[in-house]
Order: C-alpha cells, then structure tokens, then sequence
C-alpha cells in the first residue's frame, strides 16, 4: 500500500502543478504499486518508484544550462518550513524561461516519467518528531508502509542525482530538516558534476 504524505518532509518544488487532483494521484499510484518495481534510494528507509507519465500533465523541471538559458538563472536562500535552516539554492525562474514563446511546451514538455521518492512511515515519524511536528494523518495513512516525500518529472526512468545543498541539509540531521544521513563524497561529485551544468526550474 503506498499514500502520498504532504508535511514537512515535501518541499514546494516537488509538488508538481498537475490537471489531477492529490487524491487521483495517490489512486492512481497505488494501483500501480509493485514492491518488485521499487529501487534503492540513498538510504535504507529511501526507495524510488518511476511511473510512466500518462496520467498527467506535470512538466519537466530540471533543464540543462546553456548560453540560452542562463540569463534565467537566479539564487535565492529559501527553507521548506520555518523550522529549517535557509540555504541557498540556485534555480530557472519559468516566468522569465517562458518571456518570449507563448508555447510552454517548446521550453518545459510533458515528462515522460514521474520519480516518486518515498520514505518509509518510520523516517517520516522520526523527522516530524525531531522538527516538533504535529500531522494529522488519517488511518490509511498511519498504516500505508510508504509516503511520498518528492515528485520529480524527467524523461528517464532512473534516479537524477540529488541535488548537493539537499545532500548537505541532509547531514544537517533531522532537528534542521535532514534525514541525517551523512554525506558521501563519491555521491556528492557525482552531483557536482551532473547540477554544475543544470538548474531545477521554479
């Protein structure tokens, strides 16, 4: 069983502007679930399921920088609730990506896959205990094993690297909005090395 979980685990990037309602999707996620289908995350308690993009209307978010493009970019400190630490983080505005097509679809189309990252019903538990905070789930959701935490849409159907300053918050712990998990070096250059050339459009 697999529910979608909105608290302090999801930041306002993952929720994908969507022609669905949240109670479509998660009917649709659930009737899709396969445990088979679930790939490993960062973490033991961290899993990915990749569905195939025909059910929605959710855009690609993460773009390539290029001479085009990077007049778009902007940087900003931001946190998910007022419990976190602010980082800084660099992102697209779409508003300017957008300025001069009166088509979306040239610059941000249809993705052909959703990765839905989903944490185990413990993490979740032990991080809005460590944040101080107070959910109130119904008892589907207190059952369901999983909960999505993220939604991201791309055009592959593998793992995007995580993006460094959420590695870094990450290890920050779960008091300021981490896992806690500490980071890996390996991990965090394959990450340099993939968002040094791309940006998440916000």
């Amino acid at each position: 069983m697999l529910t979608s979980i909105i608290n302090s685990c999801q930041t306002p990037k993952s929720k994908q502007k969507s022609d669905i309602t949240i109670e479509q999707f998660e009917q649709i996620a659930n009737q899709r679930f396969d445990t088979a289908n679930l790939q490993d995350g960062y973490a033991p308690f961290c899993k990915h399921l990749f569905l195939k993009n025909d059910f929605t209307n959710a855009r690609l978010n993460t773009l390539p920088i290029t001479s085009d493009n990077e007049h778009c970019l902007r940087t900003k400190y931001e946190s998910r609730n007022d419990k976190e630490l602010p980082v800084l983080t660099r992102y697209f505005d779409k508003a300017l990506l957008l300025k001069d097509t009166n088509k979306e679809e040239d610059v941000l189309p249809v993705a052909k896959y959703l990765d839905l990252i989903l944490y185990s019903r413990e993490q979740i538990t032990k991080e809005n205990e460590a944040m101080g905070s107070k959910t109130t789930t119904t008892q589907e959701e207190e059952t369901a094993p999983w909960g999505i935490v993220s939604i991201k849409a791309q055009d592959i159907d593998a793992e995007l690297p995580m993006t460094p300053i959420t590695a870094m918050r990450n290890a920050l712990g779960k008091e300021e909005g981490g896992s806690g998990v500490p980071i890996d070096r390996v991990k965090y250059m394959e990450a340099y090395n993939y968002w040094k050339d791309h940006a998440n459009v916000v």
